[in-house]
């Protein structure tokens, strides 16, 4: 009996449903280890991973709802979700909710969430449409690269404006997902041709106009109110850089008010000359350095669940950084285990859309998987020093509130297809 009641309520492919329970476990363990700060200041220790989980039983509870939900259903909410994702992009633009020097957030009916979180999610839906639609034997319809490009192409320049990192994540996703769809070579070439060159206009403007003033180290008091102020928006939860606590003090100037944090994060990332250890001050970009220093003291099995030091000097390390407290508290092979979970979600995700009848629910599987892994990938990379600051948390594992829900509403997506995939029906029948 309660077999088949736990069978009728987690439905879908099995070996997603597992990757996602490990997610969460980690998550609820390694939020607990790692929210001193949050701690401190509630004067609890249970309050934050109790928030926190509660949090992912409402993400559990999306889940089972949309895994009900047939998948000929998510082409109807299309249309209304591209005109919700303008509305709040603008709303966000233009009034949005700031913290630090970015304005992220909105607030709507109380809840306060970021719009991009919708928007990611609208646009894989919608280049799963399109790519479906333009279907050849020989691959997309030549169109399809115009057709996704016109209807993408805005979203992900609005987003640009406040969020580079999110506009990069989304841009590359869609690009692998035209890949997987079989557009034109030539078309995806030239696309790569063109992005090489936008990003050059892009960091030489960064360079060029941006200033790369050196701040003061924010004060105890400035980074208790920063991250009061990321922890009550509980969503793509920002770093609190030295530059990002002399920014919040500037009004914002137009839309490329956000060009002197690009470009104090790109030099301090290239510049990686060596620094005598008597000049060593942990006081400037102490998240990146504490993050070091507690991927340098794991070792193969790590210093063990609760057991992390750099928690106390990491005010974000339930966020962005929490990777590197996984790698401080588990090891290497925390490390891997859990980088190991999104590649089986990726391969898994990969095996059901094989087993699709259809294209649609085939690109729309990959598509929030190929999201999905890539926003991990950039949060690793950060935390082990080889990319610069993005800002973007580790998918279904950093604390957050909305964006922690919707990862779940897209897992919930991908258990709906895998609910119906049928294995291809092969030549001989």
């Amino acid at each position: 009996m309660m077999n088949n009641t736990l069978g009728n309520i987690f439905k879908g492919d099995k070996v997603i449903w597992m990757v996602f329970f490990f997610l969460c476990v980690i998550s609820v363990v390694e939020v607990f280890s790692s929210s001193s700060s949050l701690t401190y200041k509630s004067g609890t220790y249970w309050e934050p991973v109790i928030k926190h989980s509660a949090i992912l039983v409402a993400g559990l509870f999306f889940t089972v709802i949309t895994l009900n939900i047939k998948c000929k259903y998510f082409k109807v909410l299309t249309p209304f979700l591209i005109i919700l994702s303008y509305i709040f992009l603008l709303w966000v633009l233009f009034a949005g909710t700031a913290t630090n020097d970015a304005s992220r957030w909105v607030n709507f009916i109380g809840i306060q969430f970021q719009p991009s979180e919708i928007a990611k999610g609208t646009m894989v839906l919608v280049t799963a449409q399109i790519l479906s639609g333009t279907q050849t034997p020989q691959g997309a319809d030549r169109h399809a690269f115009w057709w996704i490009g016109m209807a993408c192409m805005p979203m992900i320049m609005l987003i640009a404006v406040e969020n580079l990192s999110t506009a990069m994540l989304i841009s590359i996703t869609i690009f692998m997902m035209m890949f997987v769809g079989r557009v034109p070579i030539k078309q995806l070439g030239g696309l790569m041709g063109l992005v090489v060159i936008l990003i050059t206009f892009v960091v030489a403007l960064i360079l060029l106009v941006g200033k790369a003033e050196e701040p003061k180290a924010p004060t105890d008091q400035e980074i208790a109110a920063q991250t009061d102020s990321q922890h009550d928006s509980s969503d793509n939860v920002r770093t609190v850089t030295m530059e990002d606590a002399t920014a919040a003090k500037k009004k914002n100037d137009g839309v490329l008010h956000r060009l002197d944090t690009w470009k104090m994060r790109i030099i301090k990332f290239v510049d990686r000359k060596p620094i005598p250890p008597e000049d060593v001050d942990l006081d400037r970009d102490a998240q990146v350095a504490h993050s070091n220093i507690a991927i340098a003291s794991s070792g193969v099995v790590g210093r063990g669940p609760g057991n992390s030091v750099e928690r106390d000097f990491l005010s974000q390390a339930f966020s962005d950084f929490i990777y590197a407290i996984i790698i401080e508290e588990l090891g290497v092979v925390g490390a891997f285990f859990v980088a190991f979970l999104y590649v089986v979600l990726l391969f898994r995700a990969g095996r059901i859309a094989t087993r699709c009848e259809n294209n649609f629910p085939a690109f729309l599987a990959m598509g929030i998987a190929l999201m999905l892994v890539t926003q991990a990938l950039f949060n690793m990379c950060v935390a082990v020093g080889l990319a610069p600051v993005t800002g973007q948390p580790l998918p279904l594992i950093s604390k957050g509130g909305t964006s922690t829900i919707i990862n779940c509403i897209y897992i919930g997506v991908i258990l709906s297809i895998s609910r119906s995939a049928k294995k291809r029906q092969t030549a001989n029948g």
